[in-house]
């Protein structure tokens, strides 16, 4: 297995594709409750390779990433070639950007000297698709990228 197994949860929101997933392996619904009873291995197989499948999908049409961490907020916008990252770092005392406060006092002091600006680019393995599921591993979440094009927009207004 290349990633993790779906949760339960996810198996159940995704229902409908693991439905056609067993389908185009010309797996029906009986044969699927036989296999499970009398091969578990092989269902544990099927699970897991649906779960790659699924993470693969994801993995690819993923743009941006975002960590946020009490004193720390990295956003990642995912290149073609390269993941590029915007950090932010807060030196000011008792702020928690992780909790709706801490957030709201990053929006009004996000230009202030106890909040600093750090930027990298990081060229991509050879697997592009495990680099960000590798973030994502540790704690990044894929979003639409807002926050990080709300950045970069200010960075890009103060080097003019």
């Amino acid at each position: 297995m290349k990633y993790t197994r779906l949760t339960k949860e996810q198996f159940e929101e995704l229902h409908p594709e693991f439905i056609n997933f067993l389908a185009t392996q010309s797996i029906t619904a009986d044969e699927w409750q036989k296999i499970k009873t009398e091969q578990p291995q092989v269902a544990e197989e099927e699970l897991d390779v649906f779960s790659d499948l699924v993470w693969e999908g994801v993995l690819q049409k993923a743009e941006y990433l975002e960590n946020i961490a009490p004193q720390q907020l990295f956003l990642f916008k995912v290149a073609e070639t390269e993941m590029q990252l915007i950090s932010l770092k807060i030196s000011e005392e008792g702020i928690d950007i992780t909790t709706q406060e801490g957030y709201g006092w990053l929006q009004k002091n996000f230009a202030e000297d106890s909040v600093e600006f750090f930027t990298a680019k990081k060229k991509f393995s050879a697997d592009k698709s495990a680099d960000i599921f590798e973030l994502i591993q540790q704690g990044a979440i894929i979003t639409k990228g807002e926050l990080y094009q709300f950045f970069e927009d200010i960075l890009k207004s103060v080097q003019k």
